[in-house]
Formats: C-alpha cells, structure tokens, sequence
C-alpha cells in the first residue's frame, strides 16, 4: 500500500498551479452564497417546489428537467439509470440550473431586457437537428424530435429566450482574464507551503478472518447494501431482422433479364485492348521535339527525360477510353494507333506536349453472355433482393403510421419474432453474465431503450447491405436488487471484508490515540497487535498537490487538511484497509520576490476568473430576485426520482 505513493512524495515538482485548488475556492464560495438563499421548511403551494422571484418551478417540470437530464447523460452512458444520476448528484445539479436560469431571466426582465420572437425563431431554425438534408430547417424533423424528448414548443422557446438572456448577461464578465500581481501572491504563496509528516497503514488482511456470518447478519447486512447489488433497467425485447438474404434465395433471374443485363453492359464486355505507355510531359514544343529524337535514337525514355529535369510515368493496362480522359482524345488516338515498342509524339495534350513509348500491347478478348451467365445472375439477385428489402421496409414503415402493433406486422410481412431475455442498455444480460455480447444486437438494443412502453414499433437499419430489424419492447424491468440467494456467496464475501476492515478501523483509532497522547507513530503501529509495515515520512507542497490533483494518494490530501502534532485516518483503497496519517510540521510559503510562482499563478487565475466573476454574478442575481425551495417537497420528487414511482 505504502509504496503507491513512494514515487511521489521522493519527486521534486516546480510550482505549478492547475485549476483544482482554484475550482475548490471557488467552490467554496459559492457553497457559501448558495445558503444564503435556501429557507428551510418554506412550504409552497399548488405543487410548486421552487419559486424564484415571479417564476415558479413544479414537481412535474422538475421531474422532466431530470428525465432530460438521464437522456443526455446516457449518450454518453447507457447504462445509467436515474437512481444512480440521483445518487450522483444530478438532482441537485438540475434544481441549481433551474435557479440559476430563472433568476438571470427575472433579473433580466426587472432591467427591462426582452428577446424578440424573430430572434428566438432564428436559434430555432439554426439548430442542426431541426434541419433536413437540404440543409433547411424541417417542420416535421422539429415536431418529432420535441415529441421524442417530451417538450412542447412553448418549453423550447422559453429555454431559447432564458438561453440569450443569459449570454447577454454573462458575456461580459465571463471573458474577463487580467488578474493583478497582488491578488495572485497570496494564492502563489498558498501554493509553496510545505508540509511533512508521516503514513502508516493498517491492513485490513493483517487482522483475523471473522467467524460465518448467521442468516440473520447476512440478511441484515443485505438489506442496508441493497443498492449494491441493485441491477440496472433492463429490457427484454422483440425483434426480426431482415437481410437480403431473406429474398435473394428466391431468386431467379429471366434469360430476358440477363439479356438486358448483358447488353446494358456490352461495352465492358466487348473485345479490347489495353496498353502500357510511358509518357513524359513537356512545356516546351522544340524541346519535346528534342526529347523524342532522343528516345528515337536508342535512350531510354526515362532516362532522356531525367536529363533535361524531367521524370517519366507509366500507364499500366490503360483502355484507351480511360487514357483519353486522362491525356487528351488526340493523345489517345496517336497512342492506340502506334505499334508495340514505337514511340509517339511530341503531341499535344491538355498540358503540354506529350512524348510516349508504347510498352506493351495486350489484347482482351470479348465475353459472351453464357461467360459472364454467373456474374449476371449474382448481381440480379442482389440488385432484386435489395429492391424486394426496400419494399418491405416501406411496407412496414406504412403499417407503423397505421398504427399497426408488432404482432400485425409480423404476421402481415411473415416474419419470425425473436424475444431476448432482459438486457441492460449495453446488451448484457446480468443473469448470464459469462455469455459475450452480441454485436449485431447493438442497434436493436439502442432502439428499444430509445422507446418507451406502449410506443409503435421501430425500424433499425444494422448492416451496411441494408438489414435492418423491426424492433418493439415486450417487457421493461425496472433498477432491482438481485435476489439474495441468488448471490449469497457475493454478499458473504463482502460481509466478510466490511468486517475486515472495521476490525482494522479500530485498531487504526487505537493507533491515533497513542499517537495523539505523544506516542510516535512506528511505536504505535509496532504495538498495535497486528503486522503491519513501517510508517514511511511525507514532505509535500501545495504545488504538488495541485499538479498531481487526483492521482494524488489520499494521505497526501488529508495531510494539507490537518492541524500539526495530530494524527487522522484515511480509508485505502479497495478495502485495503486504513491510513494513519500523522502531520508534524508546516512551512509556510512566500511567493514575495518569486516572479515565476506569481506568473504563473496569475496564468492559472485568468484562465478561470472570468468564470467566478460569472458565477458571482449569478448569485447576486439569486439574491435580487429572492428564492424560495420547498425542501420537503424537492425530497419527495428526489426520492420519486431514485426508483419510488417515477420510471429511471
């Protein structure tokens, strides 16, 4: 354990600053601001949950925002459900964005700021998604993509106008990047403190493995971890797939068809010849002239052309229609005409003039039908196939907008239905967690958690050659705990470590009250009953802390937060057991006459000032306005929210 940050705390590092302490003040400050203007216990009415100056805020606007929030979210995660976003914060996060929006309007419109209608209808028409392949804005693509995100119209324009709003507010305080000499030495000298002391850990493999637990302890410990052993939604699914497989066994094409065929492409498979040619390109008419005189006389064409600073190439079994577009039909006409081995020119072409040496002539024989019979035959089929896949694929697609339902369609098409078992938005079946994912189901699962239940049925293109799968839910299981005897091995092997380690946690509070009573901290750790490595000494500064940010050790981060001659405890990771960390001095840092530190520093601030400014302004706004949040109502639409009647 101790030897994950043995690398570190031996390291010199310069003084860097990064944004992490600058996000921590500045989260700091707005902890501070923000509860300022939360009143407990103000109850609202009419299910309103938040009011901010005139503007109110519902449970059910609230619980959409949120459900927007999951959508976006898992295009980046799938498997996320809404008790995890929850559990994440992301409740907090869209009520903090709701304020925040709202107070900039209401402070914008007490300034008497207004958004015309044709400004809001230009964003509109601009958004990429709103457009069709022309380019243009498209009604129906805008009227069905707000239906599939659950926003009306009105929804959109007000967060379009909140959106201006909020630009012209912010923008000019959110540019700002020039901080002064003097507000950075402060946090230039914060940045050079130096702290030493010292780590030791208690493991938790170092204490005795606990007895089996009873039924009883297994059970109770279940119960408050349930949401460990929660299974994320999952979906079982109907589908059919439809390949041009499915048609082009069927058929056969006429000897009619394949005689069109044939003659549609009797230029290719006419009798031709093909030619190999050197060539070389001159500007100048009497210098071709020369070159080719050359070339007559014996020289080889690429090397009389080297001699005058010219380089040669060569066209390999070139027909002389693709020859003519490449040099000129005049150039053609003089290349195919000449002998094997004579050469040609100079004549002009489209970018000068032109001497060539005939290489080589091969003469390609004719195909008649009956050669090219399989070739036409394979091309037909698929040709027809692909016009037969396309038939059915709009037939469906018209029994979709008939509102036909998954069974009609696949009877009306005779297409065999294929139902998985519970899938989770990745195509995993936790219930058979060895079997592989199946690659090919990866459009299909991505379409049935784009759905929801009682919606028509989808169409999904998933190959390239024009397959595609009918796809409908046949059933939606919601976040669950797996059964406990199902994984009553895994519970008791975690029961077993969460014993291990707080049998190791006190021990480790045995250790910091030796420690803190004057004990040094190897002496504490030799008598504390269990083997365990000797402490190893930490001499850190801020810089480093900064630079490491979250690969820093967590005994490193606790040290910069305690109080010198004490001693604290850390958790290690993955249940290793637990740091004793314990700080013996600290340096402070003077950045006074460190012209570097305090560039630096002051780099590092005005990339991000114009940020808090921003943030700031956004506050004072909160305050201006005034707001008021129901918390035992924000509670109720939380937990409805994370699995108690609202689906994830």
């Amino acid at each position: 354990m101790l030897a994950s940050f043995r690398s570190f705390v031996r390291s010199r590092v310069g003084v860097v600053l990064t944004l992490i302490v600058l996000v921590l003040i500045a989260l700091a400050f707005a902890a501070g601001d923000i509860s300022g203007l939360r009143p407990q216990g103000a109850a609202l009415v009419g299910g309103t949950v938040v009011e901010v100056g005139d503007a109110t805020v519902t449970d059910a606007e609230l619980t959409t925002r949120a459900q927007n929030a999951l959508d976006q979210a898992r295009q980046q995660q799938p498997t996320l459900d809404m008790g995890a976003l929850v559990a994440a914060g992301g409740f907090e996060s869209v009520v903090s964005q709701v304020i925040q929006a709202l107070s900039l309007e209401e402070f914008a419109a007490m300034a008497g700021m207004e958004v015309s209608q044709a400004a809001i209808d230009g964003q509109i028409a601009s958004i990429p998604a709103f457009q069709g392949f022309d380019g243009k804005f498209n009604q129906d693509t805008y009227e069905r993509l707000l239906a599939d995100r659950r926003i009306t119209t009105e929804q959109l324009r007000t967060d379009i106008r909140r959106e201006i709003l909020t630009q012209w507010l912010i923008a000019p305080t959110i540019g700002a990047s020039q901080v002064s000499p003097r507000l950075a030495l402060p946090y230039a000298s914060l940045l050079l403190e130096r702290r030493q002391g010292s780590v030791g850990i208690i493991p938790s493999s170092a204490v005795p493995a606990p007895a089996a637990p009873t039924d009883q302890q297994l059970a109770s410990y279940y119960s408050a971890n349930r949401s460990r052993y929660t299974v994320s939604e999952r979906r079982a699914i109907r589908y059919a797939l439809v390949s041009p497989e499915r048609f082009a066994a069927g058929i056969n094409p006429t000897d009619a068809e394949l005689q069109a065929a044939y003659q549609a492409r009797r230029a290719e498979f006419a009798a031709t010849e093909t030619r190999t040619i050197e060539q070389v390109i001159v500007a100048d008419q009497n210098a071709a002239s020369q070159l080719a005189a050359k070339v007559q006389g014996g020289t080889p064409l690429a090397a009389a052309a080297q001699a005058i600073g010219l380089e040669a190439s060569t066209q390999t079994a070139v027909r002389k229609q693709a020859y003519a577009a490449q040099s000129s039909p005049a150039v053609a006409d003089a290349a195919f005409a000449a002998p094997e081995g004579s050469v040609v020119g100079p004549v002009r072409g489209t970018l000068g003039f032109v001497v060539l040496r005939v290489a080589d002539v091969e003469q390609v024989a004719g195909r008649s039908i009956a050669d090219v019979r399989d070739t036409l035959v394979t091309e037909l089929r698929r040709t027809k196939a692909l016009e037969a896949l396309t038939a059915l694929q709009e037939q469906l697609d018209n029994g979709i907008t008939d509102g036909s339902t998954f069974d009609e369609l696949i009877a009306d098409a005779k297409l065999q239905a294929v139902t998985t078992p519970p899938l989770t938005a990745d195509g995993r079946n936790p219930d058979n967690p060895q079997a592989e994912i199946d690659p090919a189901l990866t459009r299909v699962v991505q379409a049935a958690y784009a759905t929801e239940p009682g919606d028509s049925p989808q169409l999904v293109q998933t190959a390239q050659d024009g397959t595609f799968a009918l796809v409908g839910l046949a059933n939606v299981l919601p976040p669950a705990p797996r059964p406990l005897g199902q994984i009553r091995d895994r519970v008791v092997a975690d029961w077993t470590s969460e014993q291990a380690k707080q049998a190791a946690r006190k021990i480790a509070l045995g250790v910091i009250a030796k420690v803190n009573r004057g004990t040094s901290l190897a002496q504490a750790i030799a008598t504390s009953g269990v083997r365990a490595p000797a402490p190893e000494a930490l001499d850190a500064t801020r810089a480093q802390l900064a630079a490491q940010g979250q690969q820093l050790p967590p005994p490193v981060t606790l040290m910069f937060s305690m109080a010198p001659k004490t001693a604290k405890l850390v958790e290690a990771p993955n249940n290793g057991g637990w740091f004793v960390v314990y700080l013996d001095a600290i340096e402070s840092g003077d950045a006074k006459g460190n012209e570097r530190a305090i560039a630096s520093t002051r780099a590092g601030l005005g990339s991000v000032i114009g940020r808090e400014y921003a943030e700031q302004f956004a506050m004072a706004a909160q305050r201006s306005v005034g707001v008021r949040r129901d918390e035992a109502a924000l509670a109720r639409v939380k937990a409805q929210l994370a699995g108690q009647g609202v689906r994830p």
